[in-house]
């Protein structure tokens, strides 16, 4: 508590730098070290302290979420209690998948910074990428940003997936950035490289660990979506806690205006295989043609509707 309450109170007065106040940040090593403590007595500013034993070190943690401690673990982009659908939904999800090799490891701290990922081969999207890791999601963002954390979290999953006999990672992303996917010149910048592409614009982007490995590929459903179906229809799975609020709240408003919508809740991975979108959390179609994998609100949806008469 205390050593946060100093840090803003730097960037705010902007009077003191991280040096002068005994704090110096490692995040190479994700390490904190406190040397000077504050002369409440004399109120003469920060002094060295008094003796090695009141020198610590604090290490920026992190931690697996495992079936064994998932009930006392938020979930970084959902932080309410349990009882929370949208906590809830992606706790049920996550406890499906653990039987098939998930992995998810965040910040001990509370916010968005957690990396997500699975053997492909049991991956809840349309692809083929035999003995690759998939990233699910990987977010860091707000106050987390800029500190190194997104590259302690993908060093973490590839030397995991090594050591798991993988041949390389693969991920979701696209050209220009999307708020649900993970940044593409983040994913380039650290060798990344598109192994397919679809219609949706969003690509499929591999890192092999040996230049021999085979490219992972989108099947021919995801490449192209198209679905048979009148009206609007939406699938998605639960692995979006998010999903747990927001289709009831579409399939409400449909109902009240008279919109043809049909949702579709995606329960196994095997399902999920067979969906015709590269992004299986939500894909939504209008009379057969794709039109997005971004999540609505009422008005959101309401407003496209309006576009699409």
């Amino acid at each position: 508590m205390h050593i946060w309450i100093l840090i803003v109170f730097c960037q705010q007065e902007n009077t003191l730098g991280s040096g002068d106040i005994g704090l110096d940040f490692d995040f190479s090593h994700q390490m904190l070290s406190i040397s000077r403590t504050w002369d409440y007595k004399g109120q003469s500013g920060f002094k060295p302290t008094k003796n090695k034993s009141n020198e610590r070190v604090n290490a920026m943690e992190y931690i697996k979420v495992t079936k064994e401690n998932i009930e006392n673990e938020h979930i970084c982009c959902a932080i309410s209690n349990n009882k929370d659908i949208q906590v809830s939904s992606k706790k049920d999800w996550m406890k499906q998948c653990f039987e098939d090799g998930l992995v998810f490891l965040k910040s001990t701290e509370r916010g968005k910074c957690f990396i997500e990922y699975i053997p492909a081969e049991n991956a809840w999207v349309p692809i083929i990428a035999k003995n690759y890791m998939y990233i699910d999601c990987f977010w860091v963002s707000g106050s987390f940003k800029g500190h190194g954390y997104s590259n302690d979290l993908l060093k973490a999953c590839i030397k995991d997936a090594k050591v798991k006999g993988k041949i390389g990672l693969c991920i979701l992303s696209s050209l220009k950035k999307k708020p649900f996917l993970s940044d593409p010149k983040y994913l380039l910048h650290k060798g990344f490289k598109i192994a397919d592409e679809s219609d949706t614009e969003i690509n499929l982007m591999y890192l092999p660990f040996d230049k021999k490995a085979i490219i992972p590929k989108f099947k021919d459903i995801a490449k192209h979506p198209h679905i048979k179906d009148s009206g609007y229809v939406l699938y998605y799975t639960s692995q979006c806690p998010f999903n747990g609020k927001y289709v009831p709240i579409l399939e409400k408003i449909a109902k009240e205006n008279n919109i043809p919508f049909k949702a579709i809740h995606i329960e196994t991975k095997k399902q999920a295989q067979l969906v015709p979108s590269p992004c299986t959390t939500y894909a939504m179609f209008y009379n057969g043609k794709f039109l997005t994998n971004e999540q609505f609100n009422d008005k959101k949806f309401l407003k496209m509707v309006q576009a699409q008469k």
